[in-house]
């Protein structure tokens, strides 16, 4: 066994031990998981608006206009939600009808929301020609159609498919050498154009996405996707405003470092400041995964084969991220001794299923039974994935407001 030696690196002004207790924002978490009870999701909301701020700043500072949609996918907890339309200078990204209606129950106008669906149905598309100024981006020639049939006319953007990624998890891909069901091909664009035209569409924006994370290794990648889009906007002319879609990345392991928001601004600077373009951006997760954490308490710790498995009471069906995705989690204590002894463990779901496990050969402090614990970096694609799978849905989520 080690012994902690060193402040983690994941620690920050708002998400920290004091006194050995972990604090999120000015809530001590073990009091709050003692209250609440376990799983417990908590969301530190002054911290999403330092990151949304923080993407406003880096873009004004070069200069870009640019507008920000909050991807409502990767958290649609109202309460946040709520907080976000009153002190957030964002609009909302939906991808489905509920998502489209969720944000005007909360208080974002028609304007303030896009909407950038995949396989989408006719229903989807009547609730869409029910809301004519939500700008809707259509991501195949079918939708253009069946839009056109309905909305003769409107605004639209169309979403495209760069033909790269880029990425901090390889294994996914919105875009790459791979085909994917997402957005509309180089080979196919003109013919997308023709489709809008015959039905009076205006089409305004072009809309891509191209990874589920990129930090500063990908930057590079990031430029060669933009790059493919130019070449797009020369066949159209008209178009004065790219959606450059979300897929910002937040640290996950101790080599990682936060995206530099400067290199990423003047990057989006050098394509769209001599254009003339207006930049928008859906960014999600980037703005919740670090302002989120997940409480459970430890049910087991036992060896098994040679591993120490922790056995907690959530699992895969209400945080798929290291189950679907492969991510890292970060997993500590609510409450920490000094020199805490470490172990390498595997902390384990409570789900019958054999993908239930939540981190896999971490080195983390010493647990026992009836412990608390958090796990970090889960503010996004959490609950809003989740399941009732083994009847174990159960959990409560708190908003943290310093």
């Amino acid at each position: 066994m080690n012994k902690v030696t060193q402040s983690d690196w994941w620690a920050r002004n708002n998400l920290d031990y004091r006194d050995g207790r972990l604090f999120l924002g000015e809530q001590d978490l073990s009091r709050l998981a003692r209250a609440a009870g376990t799983p417990c999701f908590a969301y530190h909301a002054p911290r999403v608006i330092e990151k949304l701020d923080g993407l406003h700043n880096a873009l004004d500072k070069h200069g870009v206009r640019h507008s920000i949609y909050y991807a409502l996918k990767a958290n649609r907890y109202q309460p946040l939600l709520t907080y976000l339309r009153l002190k957030g200078n964002c609009g909302i990204d939906a991808c489905s009808p509920r998502e489209l209606l969720l944000a005007r129950q909360v208080g974002f106008q028609e304007p303030e929301i896009t909407y950038t669906g995949t396989s989408v149905s006719n229903r989807d598309l009547d609730v869409v020609a029910a809301h004519p100024e939500v700008q809707f981006n259509c991501d195949a020639i079918s939708t253009i159609h069946r839009l056109g049939e309905r909305c003769p006319g409107r605004r639209i953007g169309l979403r495209v498919n760069p033909e790269a990624s880029a990425s901090y998890l390889e294994h996914i891909s919105y875009a790459g050498e791979k085909a994917t069901k997402f957005g509309i091909y180089a080979d196919r664009f003109e013919e997308a154009l023709s489709v809008a035209e015959s039905y009076d569409l205006h089409v305004t924006t072009l809309h891509f996405h191209s990874a589920l994370g990129y930090l500063n290794p990908q930057l590079d990648g990031f430029r060669t996707i933009l790059d493919h889009v130019a070449g797009m906007l020369e066949k159209a002319p008209q178009v004065k405003c790219v959606d450059i879609g979300g897929g910002l990345g937040t640290p996950l392991r101790a080599e990682d470092a936060p995206l530099d928001l400067e290199a990423w601004a003047g990057l989006l600077a050098e394509f769209a400041n001599p254009r003339q373009l207006e930049i928008q951006i859906e960014p999600g997760d980037y703005l919740v995964k670090d302002a989120g954490a997940l409480l459970v308490e430890v049910n087991s710790v036992e060896e098994k084969g040679g591993t120490c498995f922790v056995g907690v009471n959530a699992g895969f069906n209400l945080t798929n991220l290291h189950a679907f995705y492969r991510f890292p989690l970060v997993v500590t204590p609510l409450c920490l001794e000094p020199g805490a002894e470490t172990r390498k463990v595997t902390i384990a779901g409570n789900i019958n299923e054999g993908v239930d496990t939540l981190a896999e050969d971490i080195e983390m402090p010493v647990v026992k039974e009836g412990d608390l614990m958090a796990l970090l970096n889960i503010g996004g694609y959490s609950v809003s994935c989740g399941s009732d799978h083994c009847m174990r849905g159960d959990f409560s989520e708190y908003l943290i407001l310093d």
